[in-house]
């Protein structure tokens, strides 16, 4: 007779957002539309195009997912301050459809990035290395883990 209430999946603030739907055909669509832009605005190929996405969106990705820590939110209380956007995701948990899409998103601009500008160097160079630290940096195993104690809370 009553209806059970059940409480969201993720109270989290700085992270909710990216379970609402439709969230990631958005994701989609923004690098695409910057796709478009750098096509037109610079006058460059499309692959040309392709990796200044591929590495804007890894700088973006790179600084607000895996390097910035804690929330813009003052009544968390300070729970998630050591803690970055990625290792929030999710409440922590490892190997979501989130995570898995946010995983599979640079492979996938690195594939087209590098097809459209025939893995020609520089450019392959750089996708790669780019790829590289995304793909790495989201690993289970890297989970609160900073390498050489880069980032870490003193």
């Amino acid at each position: 007779m009553y209806v059970k209430a059940v409480p969201p999946v993720d109270l989290n603030k700085n992270t909710e957002w990216f379970t609402y739907p439709g969230v990631w055909i958005t994701y989609i669509l923004i690098l695409f539309i910057s796709w478009l832009l750098a096509l037109s605005l610079l006058g460059c190929s499309a692959g040309m195009a392709w990796t200044f996405v591929h590495l804007s969106h890894f700088l973006v990705t790179y600084h607000f997912f895996h390097w910035k820590k804690g929330t813009p939110f003052s009544d968390d209380q300070g729970i998630y301050n050591g803690l970055t956007w990625w290792e929030q995701i999710d409440n922590g948990k490892q190997l979501t459809r989130n995570r898995k899409f946010l995983t599979v998103v640079p492979v996938v601009l690195y594939l087209i990035a590098s097809h459209t500008t025939d893995y020609q160097n520089p450019m392959l160079f750089f996708n790669t290395l780019a790829v590289l630290i995304l793909v790495v940096a989201k690993f289970p195993n890297m989970h609160k883990v900073r390498i050489f104690g880069i980032n870490a809370d003193h």
